[in-house]
């Protein structure tokens, strides 16, 4: 029985892997406070030059946090000096005020839709920096420290094909 219980449990948490995830880190947010100089840094060296994949933007954002949405400016650098930047808005709320995402109702963790589709053509390091961009309505300055959010992270998965 006990072997059994052994396998089962082996069973269970190598089914739960995910074979197609190609970098998954977080970064903590100290006091959950997140200035607007303190850009988020995560740096990789894929080894596959072909494959399709997703890269995700993963937030955890804490009762504090007062906003329904969240603007962030996120860089790709490519090792061969490339670099592309996008202003993103993400939903962080619904219309009720509820925070989506998953988890407890005093933490949530959202995963962030950011690209589809991409592939890494150059072999070296990449480089993806994410900035909070938030504003109060009509201010010109931005919001000075965002609190609430918790953590920040970058996971990129492997498309999965049915070829």
């Amino acid at each position: 029985m006990r072997n059994i219980t052994i396998i089962l449990i082996l069973l269970i948490v190598t089914s739960c892997s995910n074979d197609n995830l190609v970098f998954d880190s977080y970064k903590s947010i100290p006091n959950s406070e997140w200035h607007k100089d303190s850009i988020i840094k995560f740096k990789f060296n894929p080894i596959d030059t072909i494959s399709k994949n997703n890269i995700y933007i993963n937030l955890r954002n804490n009762n504090d946090y007062a906003y329904s949405n969240l603007f962030l400016i996120v860089s790709i650098d490519f090792p061969n000096n490339y670099k592309v930047v996008d202003t993103l808005e993400y939903e962080m709320a619904d219309v009720e005020g509820k925070f989506l995402g998953e988890g407890l109702t005093d933490l949530k963790e959202n995963k962030l839709e950011f690209k589809t589709n991409v592939n890494f053509p150059s072999t070296g390091t990449y480089k993806i920096s994410i900035q909070q961009a938030m504003r109060k309505s009509g201010d010109v300055d931005g919001i000075e420290t965002l609190e609430g959010v918790t953590d920040v992270g970058l996971q990129i998965e492997k498309m999965i094909t049915n070829d």
